[in-house]
């Protein structure tokens, strides 16, 4: 479906289809609303697909006084992994504790007991200096004391934005990727009566009947609604990771600690088959208009914290195989050090126009009710639906003996009741792994057909993952990818030969290895 296609009356119009657009879009229509979602360039394009993949508690923000904060925040953690089982994934956290700096032991226990209490169970452990240890091969032993283990979740955060705006529209919402919001009018009152949008590809254009719209671009809020309180503005924060192959060092959990240089917590983690090194906390000073990219700079720091905690340890960035940078949307008061700006969201709204900005991708739930609240004066009385039995997935149990375990759970988790579609087409030589990652080959021609890619970056770098997770972004695989999805993308060769040309720039520009990027 394309822009020409759609209705020309919504009760709500979403710009952005990063995790807060596409929470809100999922609410929205959840609620009964005539709902669609327009996203100027890819679902999940932005952050939403390059974060550090925690759906996480916001342990930090003790620190800073913010219980409110971390108290929701662990609430939403549960909620998540009871609602996304296969999608977002418990996971456990060693925090070495060292003598000469960062947080004392004594500050842990009481941080994490307060951690523990608002999860109503006890969530964390400690480690003698022994077992620190055996369980951390090569970690440096000057200074150290002890550590402390906790719990938290991660998530791939692109299918998770993927689910719930394809949930969104199974349930009868619209969304359209690649269709950007270009002016907004108003009637007599100064109220929002309707929307200009665009196709990026055909440059057409429509008016769309509305008297809501609720921009959650993220970083481009400000393009769209400047925010009303002077002196207050926008701040985009970079946050950079950088992706090594498991084999190198293979984790069972998170390694956090505290970078020597800043004080700032960085994490080595697992993720899909791969360990992620990350993350920077920089203002982003790259050309808005164009994919953010990891810096030289920022990866010296990041492997500066690495040496400095596994010194022994034999890993450089010839090692690494990829790396993600996203632009975090903050809104600052004031000029503050990056790491010390709020996470908190804000909702602010102007006859109709509700723009929403910051907030974390575990807390997205409570953003979109937040944004839906500030909307209701304007909305219609929402048509009364219970869609709980639409989207509960139903297993198919002729052909559930044949499946490899993990692999139903993994469907259905980043698929919802949709994964069992694709669980119906099975079949031995698509239902396994594509190389050594976790994503599996049936994904791959199912995307193609259902999930909207407009470029090849759609559907290696967010259907699936592996152009993140294997070296070159994957490019060895092209052509039996191309096989694969020829069925259903009806790209004549000359747009298949621009569109490999385009993602193997890309990926080397703004994906691959920084020294590759900037020798």
């Amino acid at each position: 479906m394309r822009l020409s296609d759609i209705n020309k009356e919504y009760d709500i119009i979403i710009a952005g289809g990063g995790v807060t657009g596409a929470g809100i879009f999922y609410e929205a229509v959840q609620k009964g609303y005539r709902v669609l979602l327009l996203e100027a360039k890819d679902y999940a394009w932005g952050t939403s697909s390059r974060s550090s993949k925690m759906v996480h508690g916001g342990l930090r923000y003790l620190k800073q006084g913010k219980f409110l904060l971390t108290k929701t925040a662990v609430k939403e953690r549960e909620r998540l992994l009871k609602q996304y089982p296969g999608l977002v994934m418990p996971l456990k956290f060693i925090m070495p504790v060292f003598g000469h700096y960062g947080p004392s032991k004594a500050s842990m226990k009481i941080g994490l007991s307060i951690y523990s209490f608002m999860a109503r169970e006890k969530q964390h452990e400690s480690f003698s200096r022994s077992e620190v240890i055996k369980k951390i091969p090569g970690i440096r032993q000057k200074n150290l004391i002890s550590a402390v283990g906790f719990k938290d979740a991660q998530v791939d955060d692109a299918r998770l934005v993927l689910r719930l705006i394809f949930e969104g529209c199974f349930l009868g919402g619209t969304a359209l990727n690649y269709t950007k919001v270009i002016g907004i009018q108003r009637n007599r009152k100064g109220h929002l009566a309707a929307v200009s949008a665009m196709d990026e590809e055909s440059l057409a254009s429509v008016e769309i009947k509305t008297k809501v719209m609720i921009n959650a671009t993220g970083a481009f809020a400000e393009a769209l609604h400047p925010f009303p309180m002077k002196k207050s503005h926008i701040r985009p924060l970079r946050g950079s990771h950088l992706i090594f192959p498991k084999s190198i060092f293979p984790l069972d959990r998170v390694i956090s600690f505290i970078h020597p240089k800043d004080l700032r917590p960085v994490f080595l983690f697992p993720w899909e088959g791969s360990i992620l090194l990350g993350t920077t906390d920089v203002d982003h000073d790259q050309d808005m208009k164009m994919e953010p990219f990891v810096t030289m700079k920022e990866a010296d720091y990041l492997m500066e914290g690495l040496k400095h905690i596994l010194p022994d340890f034999d890993l450089s960035l010839n090692d690494c195989i990829s790396s993600i940078a996203g632009v975090r949307p903050v809104l600052s008061k004031k000029k503050k050090e990056a790491s010390r700006e709020s996470r908190e969201h804000v909702v602010y709204k102007d006859k109709g126009l509700i723009t929403v900005t910051g907030g974390k991708l575990t807390t997205f739930r409570r953003l979109a009710n937040d944004a839906l609240k500030a909307a209701k004066p304007y909305l219609p009385k929402p048509v009364s639906t219970n869609f709980k039995e639409k989207i509960t997935a139903q297993p198919v149990d002729e052909i559930s003996h044949q499946i490899p375990k993990g692999i139903e759970k993994r469907l259905s988790g980043r698929y919802g009741a949709l994964g069992y579609e694709i669980i119906r087409q099975y079949d031995e030589e698509l239902f396994c792994p594509i190389e050594n990652t976790k994503s599996l080959w049936v994904e791959i021609p199912y995307a193609a057909e259902h999930e909207n890619i407009g470029h090849l970056s759609d559907l290696l770098l967010r259907r699936v993952r592996v152009g993140l997770l294997l070296p070159k972004g994957g490019i060895n695989l092209l052509d039996r990818i191309e096989t694969l999805c020829r069925p259903y993308l009806s790209w004549e060769n000359k747009k298949r030969d621009k569109e490999k040309k385009a993602y193997i720039k890309l990926w080397k520009t703004c994906y691959g290895p920084p020294q590759k990027k900037e020798s």
